[in-house]
């Protein structure tokens, strides 16, 4: 379940789930982000610039990212029309990127309120560049209902 809901948020960027599901997948993600970061410049280069011992650890990360992750993901566009997105690639280059500077802490959980059905507590979860989420702002877009 974790890893289809971390290939999701990967996909995604920004999921909504339980609050307690959404409490698990923060550390399930930011370990694997972890793993790529930590590697620096090496994640993100173009492979044939790199030294041998370089390409090396950056093969050993992808592969420990995959055996978590699926490799690949499949999102619906506007329009009706679907991508086929590498998922170890978008954390090995974009994520990697996006917070090499940042220490830990990659994702926010945004308490949503209660769901309708078994009035059990809903969260988004997202990287931490995205926009914050606003409560009023999901109101409005009908993401949960005003209490």
């Amino acid at each position: 379940m974790f890893r289809n809901l971390t290939a999701n948020l990967v996909l995604n960027e920004r999921i909504e789930t339980t609050d307690a599901k959404a409490k698990e997948l923060r550390r399930v993600a930011e370990r694997l982000i972890t793993k790529a970061v930590r590697l620096g410049a090496v994640a993100y280069s173009p492979f044939e610039t790199l030294s041998e011992v370089d390409k090396g650890r950056r093969l050993a990360t992808k592969r420990l990212i995959g055996a978590f992750l699926p490799r690949w993901g499949t999102r619906v566009e506007k329009g009706g029309a679907t991508e086929k997105v590498d998922l170890v690639e978008k954390v090995m280059i974009d994520l990697a990127r996006r917070f090499a500077s940042r220490p830990g802490g990659y994702t926010r959980i945004v308490k949503l309120g209660q769901r309708r059905g078994d009035n059990a507590p809903l969260a988004f979860v997202e990287f931490v560049d995205k926009a914050a989420v606003s409560r009023d702002a999901s109101v409005e877009a009908g993401l949960v209902t005003p209490v």
